[in-house]
């Protein structure tokens, strides 16, 4: 896998590369072993073809077997390569102040 172990919940990033510009405020994006259309909201002026992009989102599901990955990426799901993504934040349980078991009488 990527860098460290993937666990769902974890923060990751993925680098891209813009092809074009579709709109006044869309790029369409090209997403290394994605091989899907994805564009992406980005009112920046000065863009060019070629320019890489860093795309961070949570993970909603790992496939160990396949060594894929699924990260949600503004309410897009995308299935990519695990080894194509890198280690943003890793997930950390909320931690609980009083214990879920009652106190003995």
């Amino acid at each position: 896998m990527a860098k460290g172990s993937i666990k769902v919940g974890d923060e990751v990033a993925i680098t891209a590369t813009i092809r074009k510009r579709v709109t006044e405020d869309r790029v369409s994006v090209l997403i290394p072993s994605y091989h899907q259309p994805h564009s992406i909201v980005d009112t920046t002026a000065h863009i060019s073809s070629g320019q890489k992009i860093e795309l961070t989102g949570e993970v909603t599901h790992v496939d160990a077997e396949a060594r894929t990955v699924t990260i949600n990426l503004g309410g897009v799901p995308v299935t990519v390569k695990a080894d194509t993504v890198t280690l943003v934040t890793a997930y950390v349980p909320p931690k609980r102040k009083t214990p879920l078991v009652d106190k003995p009488i």
